[in-house]
């Protein structure tokens, strides 16, 4: 019998609607346990007649419960992110689907190969620590950072397009934990942010390391994309409906609001000072 044809690792846009019913209707292997996660996060093989691809499957049992949202539906904000960036046309998030599998309903995402980052970078290319006040050409300033000893380096990421759009995606779903190690950028240039449990919440959560946009102008083509997504979350739209079956009435509401604003001020949002801006750890 011939070997199962395997997509590729990296998400390659023209095989987007495979790949989601890959992970929606093929068999789910387990592999093994990715160790360092906060929640149960099974790294497994998933094949469908000749097709296969490997990926990653949260089971709803274990999620540990968080004290701001509600237990059990963590599952459902990584596939409401999902659909979200496929509105934006710019495909941040690794193809995700809500399903059953061997250990109940959970979420299962395309595993992506991520770059290994050079070991004189080890923060990789999009984020790292500097001396000094000044961030550098390419390089957008976030915070001070303790770095031992009594030390302080400022903190950086990439003057990065791919970045900056992810910024956006962040503050449209309201992300609680963009880290450095939830980037991930491919080999074949396309970067993807993945983790999106902690998104959608009704207050605002926006905890983020991307932070060096703050206050600037939307480009062109965010507040484009921001006005298409404002339509695909009318009442009764195919997006919005979707959504309404993963997220609260008041969480839906809340992502309207939060794209509107984007729209009206013409903004990246700056940190609200009633929540703490970065998350910890930071990578």
């Amino acid at each position: 019998m011939p070997a199962p044809e395997r997509l590729p690792a990296p998400g390659v846009r023209d095989t987007g609607e495979k790949m989601e019913e890959l992970l929606a209707r093929g068999e789910l292997t387990v592999i093994g346990r990715i160790r360092d996660a906060s929640n149960a996060v099974l790294l497994c093989s998933v094949t469908h007649g000749d097709v296969s691809a490997d990926c990653v499957y949260k089971p709803v049992k274990g999620e540990r419960p968080l004290w701001d949202f509600p237990d059990g539906n963590l599952a459902r904000r990584e596939v409401a992110a999902y659909l979200i960036s496929e509105a934006t046309g710019w495909g941040l998030v690794p193809a995700t689907v809500l399903r059953d599998g061997p250990y109940g309903e959970g979420m299962v995402q395309q595993w992506i190969d991520a770059e290994q980052p050079d070991e004189h970078a080890p923060l990789g290319a999009l984020l790292g620590l500097v001396d000094g006040e000044e961030a550098g050409e390419g390089w957008k300033a976030v915070a001070l950072a303790e770095v031992g000893e009594g030390r302080t380096a400022l903190l950086v990421h990439a003057d990065d397009p791919r970045l900056r759009r992810l910024a956006v995606l962040d503050a449209v779903i309201n992300n609680g934990d963009r880290k450095g190690g939830h980037l991930l950028p491919a080999p074949d240039g396309r970067l993807y942010g993945i983790d999106h449990g902690v998104t959608f919440h009704a207050e605002d959560k926006l905890r983020t390391l991307l932070w060096g946009w703050a206050g600037e102008p939307l480009t062109d083509e965010a507040r484009e994309v921001l006005a298409a997504l404002a339509d695909g979350l009318a009442e009764g739209a195919p997006l919005a409906t979707r959504l309404a079956e993963l997220i609260t009435p008041v969480e839906l509401a809340a992502v309207r609001d939060r794209v509107g604003h984007l729209l009206r001020t013409g903004t990246h949002p700056r940190p609200s000072g009633q929540w703490p801006s970065i998350p910890w750890p930071p990578v």
